[in-house]
């Protein structure tokens, strides 16, 4: 059988996957190659936390081939050398990946694609992370969406019937003179156990991440219109990791959601559905307006009076200890985890643009670093709809209150109390505001702050007038 190269990237998963079932049916033999290459991910090489995942991941992929007769290569970039060695050294015929979307990736692939094209190599790409790829969808004018209502109601109108392929039983073997190198000079696992924390809640690979959806629809798809925006329970469905990954296509879990009639009932399956529709938007806007990753999508907010950066309390932030409950739960979960409820998320980036007054790219940075599920579509779309400067966002001058909205979705303070132990000696009334009950948290909650960084009536009317100075279509 002839040899084809298959680039495995963020689609680290044996079903489902276009680019792997393409190589077998054509009969090809696959070589499978994971490349390490973030520096050509530009401004946004992957972070820490999404390097440790990748790891794990990684190991799981090299399992699953192994079980079959195969085996993943690892090898270090740049991509196109890396991939021009091996063609040289299996006699490969074909290369074959799935598509990525990111602005620094995408001209990177176009131009490996013409260069490999040019040589003879057959060069085949796929759509393999995404129900619709980012150019499908247009407004009637032809143009690219800056609304999600009228995106996804034109998305449920095309809605694509894709079939799902299962894994191969078995595959050929990968000759034995193809070396790979020691997934430990990739720098992915930390040297110092930092996240040891996140695999008590994660199984990153493929079998985890069929093992997730198996339990969200069987548990928390029941409920999750309701219960998806309280932290305190678990109503969410854990899958974004394992959707950045690829270790499972959205397709697969659209399936699952339909074959769960009967154990949900429409609202809860097209609530959950529609939560894979802002995903899908944030990969159209990410095509549409790459420069977004670092700049406003609303221009009007490019002269926006933001505070000047404040070293001590973006520490305290990230750390924690701004002396506001929720969000410190929120900050401590992350570190913990590599993860944040996504309610959650929305108050503490409220939080640090509005209150605090800092430029939404502090927090999209941390995040980007801190999270697993670190994705660059939805990470853009979260910050700039969160900070009211982009697509379909959140107004400017909308501000959270973090304690109305703790006592509403964490109403007995569970959450809170979890991730912020110092505060379970309060009455649970006291743990959403300490500082109201001062004397009481003085004493009972000495290691806490005693007052928020901002003062929240404060923090509020100052952005509310950064907003009037600065916004040309300010509120009156």
């Amino acid at each position: 059988m002839p040899n084809a190269i298959v680039w495995f990237r963020n689609d680290l998963r044996l079903a489902d996957n276009p680019a792997l079932h393409a190589a077998l049916d054509s009969g090809f033999t696959p070589i499978c190659v994971y490349i390490h290459a973030p520096g050509e991910e530009g401004q946004w090489a992957p972070g820490a936390a999404s390097g440790a995942w990748r790891h794990r991941s990684l190991l799981a992929l090299d399992a699953d081939l192994r079980s079959r007769g195969s085996r993943l290569l690892l090898r270090h970039g740049p991509s196109r050398q890396a991939l021009q060695s091996l063609l040289s050294e299996s006699s490969a015929e074909a290369v074959f990946w799935n598509r990525k979307y990111e602005p620094a990736t995408q001209p990177r692939d176009a131009e490996i694609k013409r260069t490999l094209a040019k040589q003879g190599v057959q060069v085949e790409s796929f759509n393999g992370s995404l129900l619709f790829e980012p150019w499908s969808l247009a407004t009637r004018q032809g143009g690219p969406y800056k609304v999600f209502t009228p995106f996804w109601r034109n998305a449920l109108g095309q809605w694509p019937t894709r079939p799902l392929t299962g894994s191969p039983a078995s595959m050929p073997a990968v000759p034995a003179n193809l070396a790979s190198a020691d997934i430990g000079t990739m720098g992915l696992s930390p040297s110092r156990a930092w996240d040891q924390g996140f695999w008590e809640s994660w199984q990153p690979g493929e079998a985890g991440a069929h093992d997730a959806l198996e339990v969200f629809i069987e548990g928390a798809l029941r409920g999750y219109r309701s219960d998806r925006d309280r932290p305190d329970r678990v109503g969410t469905s854990l899958m974004s990791p394992h959707l950045h990954f690829g270790e499972i296509a959205p397709w697969r879990i659209a399936a699952g959601l339909e074959q769960s009639r009967a154990v949900a009932n429409a609202a809860d399956r097209d609530a959950y559905l529609r939560e894979l529709g802002w995903r899908e938007f944030a990969y159209h806007l990410l095509h549409h307006f790459p420069e977004t990753t670092t700049r406003n999508l609303d221009p009007r907010f490019d002269g926006f009076d933001w505070a000047t950066t404040d070293a001590a309390q973006l520490r305290a932030w990230r750390q924690g200890r701004t002396g506001v409950p929720i969000v410190d739960a929120g900050m401590r979960e992350l570190w913990h985890t590599g993860y944040m409820h996504n309610r959650v998320r929305m108050l503490v980036a409220s939080w640090l643009t509005k209150h605090m007054r800092q430029h939404w790219m502090h927090g999209a940075r941390w995040f980007w670093d801190t999270l697993v599920d670190a994705d660059l579509a939805n990470n853009t779309l979260g910050w700039q709809w969160v900070a009211g400067t982009g697509a379909d966002a959140s107004p400017y001058f909308r501000v959270f209150n973090p304690v109305t909205q703790a006592q509403k979705f964490d109403p007995d303070a569970g959450y809170i109390t979890r991730w912020v132990p110092e505060l379970a000696p309060l009455p649970v009334a006291a743990r959403f505001a300490p500082w109201l009950h001062a004397d009481l948290a003085k004493r009972l909650a000495p290691s806490y702050p005693h007052a928020p960084l901002v003062d929240l009536a404060q923090g509020r009317d100052a952005a509310l007038a950064a907003y009037r100075r600065s916004a040309p279509a300010a509120p009156r």
